[in-house]
C-alpha cells in the first residue's frame, strides 16, 4: 500500500485529500506545519509528498529543498494556486516531480499521482542480479526484484550490466516481449551514479503521436488548445537522470528527429517555447523489432539508431534459455507466496517437466503469470501440473506442425501488428511497397529453399517460371 504525504495548513483541503486518496486504497499522513513535516520525514517511509506552497512557518520552496536532502528519491508534487512558468521551472530545478495548480482538477491530481507513484517504485525497487537461495527475506522485500539467469546467456547479459553501468553511454535493449527488458533497464539505472535521481520509464507505444512530442519535451501555457498550464516534459523531469524509452520504434518521424537533436546537443525546446533547455539525461531504449528493417522500410532514422546502439543488450527468449526455467519457478513461487501470506508452496515433478518443455511464446511474464495462477490455485503445497494453464508439450502447436491455413493466421496476425505503426508514416505508394516486400521475401525463401532452382521454386509458389524470372528481374532492375 503507498504511503502519501501532505503538507498543507488547509484542513479543508486536507481533509479532501486524505479522503481522496484513501478511497484509491492508500495510507494517508497529514502534517499542517512544514517544521511537523521535516520531524516526520526522517522516521517514516513514504512513496509520495505532495506540498503546499505557501506554508505558515517554511517558504515551499525552501522546504522542498531541505526534503530534497532528507529523501533523494521520494517523488514531490508542489500544490500551488499561483501556476506561473517562473515557479514551475524553479520548483524542477529543486527536484519536484511536478506541480498541482489549486484548485485541483480530480483527473489530474489522479493522473500525477499515479505517475509519481510509478516512478517511486521504479527507483526503490532495486534491481538485484544474482544465483545463489532465494531467502525468505528476498521474498517478502518490495524494495528488491531479482533478475534471475543461471546459464551462460543471461551470465553474459549480467557482465555486460555491470561493464556499462557506470558509464554515461546510450544503451539498446533488443528482445521479444516479455523478456525483461525493463528489469535491465532499471539494472543498469540501479548500478549507475545516476541512482539517486529520477528514472522514468515511457512506453512510446502507449501515448499517441500527436501528444508525444508534449509528453516527452514538454510544453508552454498556450502552446495549443487545452495547454492551460505550463508542461513539464518526461526529459526535462529526468534531468541528471535516466530515461527509459520503451518500445523505440514506435516513436514519429519528427520526435525522432527532435530526440536525436537532443541526444546531440543536450537541449530540448518545449512546445511553444522561446529558446532551448540544457538537460543532462542518460538514454536507455527498448525494442522488440528489428531497428535495421525499420530503417529499411523507412519507419526508423539510420542517424539516431547508430546514436543508441553504442552499447546493445539482446535478451534471449525463454524457449532458448530453458535451463534457467526452474529457478525463475522457484523465485517466483517465493515472491508471491510470500505476497499471498501463504505456507511455502513447491512444484511436483511432473509439472516441472511440463513448465520446461512448453515453449512459452509470453517469455518470462508469462512464465511469472503461470506460477502466480498456480499459486492462488493450489490448495495443498505442492503444486500439480494441472494448476498449470498451459498447454501438454505434445497438443502444443510448434511451427512446424502447423497447416497452412494456422500459418496464414499467424502471418495476418503479424500483419496486424505491423500495419497500422506503417499507416502512421507519411508517404506515397505503400500498398504497392509492402506487395514489393512481401514478394521479394516470399522468393527469396522459395529459391533458397530449392538451392536456387528456379524451375522448382516457381512450382513451390505456385507460377510459372517465366514469371519468377519477370520478378527477379523486375528486383534486380527496378527502373
Amino acid at each position: 500500500m503507498a504511503h502519501i504525504l501532505i503538507i498543507d495548513d488547509d484542513e479543508g483541503l486536507v481533509h479532501f485529500l486524505r479522503r481522496f486518496f484513501q478511497r484509491k486504497g492508500y495510507d494517508v499522513t497529514a502534517c499542517l506545519t512544514g517544521r511537523e513535516a521535516l520531524a516526520a520525514i526522517p522516521k517514516q517511509s513514504f512513496d509520495l509528498i505532495l506540498l503546499d506552497y505557501k506554508m505558515p512557518d517554511i517558504n515551499g520552496l525552501d522546504m522542498l529543498a531541505e526534503i530534497r536532502r532528507i529523501e533523494i528519491k521520494t517523488p514531490v508534487i508542489l500544490m500551488t494556486a499561483y501556476g506561473t512558468t517562473d515557479l514551475a521551472i524553479e520548483t524542477m530545478k529543486l527536484g519536484a516531480y511536478d506541480y498541482l495548480t489549486k484548485p485541483f482538477d480530480r483527473k489530474d491530481l489522479s493522473r500525477i499521482v499515479t505517475e509519481a507513484l510509478a516512478v517511486n517504485r521504479q527507483m526503490k525497487e532495486r534491481v538485484r542480479i544474482g544465483t545463489g537461495p532465494f531467502t525468505a527475506a528476498e521474498a517478502v522485500d518490495s524494495r528488491s526484484i531479482r533478475m534471475v539467469g543461471h546459464g551462460k546467456q543471461m551470465q553474459e547479459i549480467f557482465k555486460r550490466i555491470g561493464q556499462v553501468a557506470a558509464n554515461d553511454v546510450p544503451v539498446l535493449i533488443t528482445g521479444e516481449s516479455g523478456t525483461g527488458k525493463e528489469l535491465v533497464a532499471r539494472a543498469l539505472y540501479h548500478h549507475s551514479h545516476r541512482n539517486d535521481r529520477p528514472f522514468i520509464a515511457v512506453n512510446c507505444a502507449a501515448i499517441p503521436d500527436n501528444l508525444f512530442e508534449s509528453e516527452l519535451f514538454g510544453h508552454e501555457r498556450g502552446a495549443f488548445t487545452g495547454a492551460d498550464r505550463t508542461y513539464i516534459g518526461k526529459m526535462e523531469r529526468c534531468d541528471h537522470g535516466t530515461l527509459f524509452l520503451d518500445e523505440i520504434s514506435e516513436l514519429a518521424p519528427g520526435v525522432q528527429a527532435k530526440l536525436l537533436r537532443a541526444l546531440q546537443e543536450g537541449e530540448i525546446e518545449r512546445v511553444g517555447g522561446s529558446g532551448p533547455i540544457k538537460v543532462d539525461v542518460r538514454v536507455i531504449a527498448a525494442t522488440n523489432r528489428n531497428l535495421e528493417q525499420e530503417i529499411e522500410t523507412g519507419g526508423f532514422r539510420k542517424d539516431l539508431y547508430w546514436r543508441l546502439k553504442v552499447i546493445t543488450i539482446d535478451l534471449p527468449p525463454l524457449r532458448r534459455r530453458r535451463e534457467d526455467i526452474p529457478h525463475l519457478a522457484d523465485y517466483f513461487l517465493a515472491r508471491f507466496c510470500a505476497e499471498y501470506n501463504r505456507p511455502q508452496c513447491y512444484l511436483s515433478e511432473s509439472a516441472l517437466t511440463k513448465l520446461t518443455a512448453y515453449s512459452w511464446p509470453g517469455n518470462v511474464r508469462e512464465l511469472e503469470n503461470c506460477i502466480r495462477r498456480a499459486v492462488l490455485l493450489t490448495a495443498g503445497d505442492v503444486i500439480p501440473d494441472g494448476s498449470l494453464m498451459i498447454p501438454d508439450a505434445e497438443t502444443e502447436p510448434l511451427p512446424g506442425d502447423l497447416d497452412t491455413a494456422q500459418l496464414m493466421a499467424r502471418l495476418r496476425a503479424m500483419l496486424d501488428d505491423i500495419l497500422p505503426q506503417l499507416l502512421k508514416r507519411p508517404g506515397q505508394g505503400l500498398h504497392a511497397h509492402l506487395v514489393e516486400v512481401v514478394e521479394t521475401a516470399a522468393i527469396t525463401h522459395a529459391l533458397d529453399a530449392c538451392d536456387n532452382n528456379q524451375v522448382q521454386a516457381a512450382a513451390l509458389l505456385g507460377i510459372s517460371r517465366n514469371t519468377l524470372r519477370q520478378r527477379l528481374k523486375k528486383q534486380q532492375d527496378p527502373a
